[in-house]
Formats: C-alpha cells, sequence, structure tokens
C-alpha cells in the first residue's frame, strides 16, 4: 500500500516516539511510505536513511494518490489534514498520542494491530461534512474547516452583535462574545464546551451556539445543513475575529460572510471494534462513579 504520514509537531517525545514506531511498522511491512516535505528531514535523521516519497497536497484530480493518510497526533492534527487531502476522497487514518481525542481514535499502543487490520480491510470508512466559508474579500488560503466556523470578539470590555440570517430569512441577534457554527464532528468541540448538543456524525445538520450570550433565553440551535448561514457584525470595535478551526484572522464589519456545508466530505477511518458512542463514554466519563475510585 502506499501510505502517508503526518504531524504536526513532533517535539513532544511521545508524538515522535510513537511516529518512529509507525515509520518501523510500515518499512518492515512494505509499504511504499509518503510525507510532507517539513517530516522528509526529520525522516531521513531518525530514521537510518529509511526511503520515502514527498508530496505537498492532493486533490481530485491528483495522479498517483495514496490510499491513506497516518495523522499522528491529537485532533488538532486531523484538522490540518483536510488541507493535504482536499478533496481527493484520500481516508486518514487517525493515531491519538493527544489527549481528548475525539477524532483521533487509534491509542498509540495500538499501532501495529492497527496496521495489520488496515491491511486487511478491517475498518469502516466514515464520511465528516466540512464547513465551507464564502466572503466578500479573501480571508483565508483555505475556506473550508471540519469542526467549526467561529466569528469572536478581539476586545475584552464589550460584546458584539452578530445578526444571523438562514437562506436569507433573519433568525436572531446574537448579543454575545462571539457565535459557532458547527458541524457533528466539531459538536464536541468548542461549541460543547459553550453548552452544544452533542451531535451524531451521520445527523445531516449543523448547530449554531453562542458564546457567553448576554439573553439567558438565546440557546443553541439545530438546523439541516443544506442551509446557507449568512452574518452581519456590529460593535464597538472596529475588528473581530474570525475563525475555521485552528486559523484565526481579523476582519472589520464590512465584510460580508456566509457558511455552507462544502461539497466534498473528508474520509476518517474507523476500526471495527472502536465506534462513536464508546469514545464519548470513555473520553466523557459517563457512568464512571468517582466514589469506588481507590
Amino acid at each position: 500500500m502506499k501510505i502517508g504520514v503526518y504531524a504536526r509537531s513532533l517535539r513532544d517525545p511521545k508524538h515522535s516516539s510513537a511516529m518512529l514506531e509507525l515509520l518501523k511498522i510500515l518499512n518492515e511491512r512494505g509499504h511504499d511510505i509518503f510525507c510532507t516535505p517539513a517530516l522528509e528531514d526529520y525522516i531521513q535523521m531518525n530514521s537510518n536513511g529509511l526511503s520515502v516519497h514527498v508530496f505537498d497536497s492532493y486533490n481530485k484530480n491528483s495522479a498517483d494518490k495514496i490510499d491513506a493518510l497516518c495523522s499522528v497526533g491529537g485532533d488538532g492534527t486531523i484538522l490540518d489534514t483536510i488541507s493535504l487531502v482536499n478533496d481527493s476522497n484520500i481516508p486518514v487514518f487517525p493515531i491519538n498520542t493527544g489527549r481528548l481525542g475525539f477524532l483521533a481514535g487509534v491509542p498509540s499502543s495500538y499501532l501495529e494491530k492497527a496496521i495489520i487490520e488496515l491491511e486487511k480491510g478491517q475498518f469502516t470508512v466514515e464520511k465528516r461534512a466540512l464547513l465551507n466559508l464564502e466572503s466578500s474579500e479573501e480571508i483565508f488560503d483555505f475556506n473550508y474547516a471540519l469542526n467549526d466556523f467561529v466569528i469572536h470578539k478581539k476586545e475584552t470590555s464589550s460584546m458584539i452583535v452578530v445578526h444571523e440570517y438562514i437562506n436569507g430569512e433573519f433568525l436572531n441577534s446574537y448579543w454575545s462574545d462571539g457565535l459557532i457554527i458547527a458541524t457533528p464532528t466539531g459538536s464536541t468541540g468548542y461549541s460543547l464546551s459553550c453548552g452544544g448538543p452533542i451531535i451524531f456524525p451521520k445527523s445531516d445538520s449543523f448547530v449554531i451556539t453562542p458564546i457567553a450570550p448576554h439573553n439567558l433565553n438565546v440557546r443553541p440551535v439545530v438546523i439541516p445543513d443544506d442551509a446557507v448561514i449568512s452574518f452581519e457584525i456590529e460593535g464597538r470595535a472596529s475588528s473581530y475575529l474570525a475563525s475555521l478551526d485552528s486559523r484565526s484572522e481579523s476582519i472589520t464589519n464590512k465584510v460580508s460572510m456566509a457558511v455552507r456545508k462544502a461539497d466534498y466530505f473528508l474520509y476518517l477511518i474507523r476500526l471495527n471494534d472502536i465506534n462513536f458512542m464508546d469514545t464519548l463514554r470513555n473520553k466523557l466519563n459517563w457512568g464512571f462513579d468517582r466514589r469506588t475510585e481507590h
């Protein structure tokens, strides 16, 4: 198989040891290894001159695509991979060396068994919806997000007002610190910490979650994912923050923005003995009684 590897950072010994172990397993099992340019030097210096191929990114028209891209790190590392695989339909195989890891479900201690199951096809490929940002001025080089799009105030003293429209029809004016538009994947991230609901990955919906709203009767709203959500922003400050996943840029209220479901998906490889409900219970300690701890 042609297997790509990606890591955001290898300064943490936990990340670097998992990457080196993964490279060793892939090499011993005869796979062709592909990596990003940033990883090439690291691999050459730390893997006894292991032969690797280099790629920047893929798209649906790319020739000689890899069969899977291994993401070594936490959920933030997986968010980076969407700009590497784009609309190529290359599945991402998440290996968790991070902390919480809702997306990165395969523990690093499970590496060799996980690669064997990948070779045997003992896995499920899940489609994850992406957000696509459209704006009157260019804000980001890459206008897609797996988790969420966020509008947030920059000043610490005053709130902002976000006027929101669904398919051109007015929904509400949010007096708050900001607003989150989250996918089902992103519903376990920033949105959850702001009181948003958990949405199952196969749900065809988005959630609108206000950040610290001034009115206590304002609550998160779940909407169908075929809706177009547009915004108008006002406040005392002259600029605000717009974020796609972990990428943030400063904008003014003169920029008009709208988000909609992207016309392609991110594909995640899930091993057959790992499922979303198990992940929820384990990560959120559901059913765990601290009184039984010793």
